[in-house]
């Protein structure tokens, strides 16, 4: 009985490890050109629920977002930072974002 309780947990438990993977997109970002605009992309980005991580290149023009795709997409995202003046499309996506 033991084995069989400790098996469902350590189902449940991989389980959720797997559904909490976040998603990552690439996006190519419009009129970034000082560090100024990377401080409001990122407020931008903090008040889209779900956003787990974010990089911004000023010098590529991208900014790479990693995401809970239970929470936000990359629609939302782009959105996000197109609202704050920086218009924004997906380069690419990986991971399934």
């Amino acid at each position: 009985m033991r084995k069989i309780l400790l098996s469902l947990v350590f189902t449940a438990w991989m389980g959720l490890a797997w559904a909490a993977t976040p998603k990552q997109v690439v996006l190519q970002v419009e009129n970034m050109t000082c560090p100024a605009c990377s401080i409001t992309i990122e407020k931008a980005l903090d008040t889209v629920p779900g956003v787990t991580a974010k990089r911004i290149d000023t010098r590529a023009a991208t900014v790479t977002v990693a995401f809970d795709a239970e929470r936000t997409n990359a629609a939302a995202i782009a959105k996000a930072i197109t609202d704050a003046g920086f218009p924004a499309t997906a380069k690419a996506k990986a991971n399934g974002g």
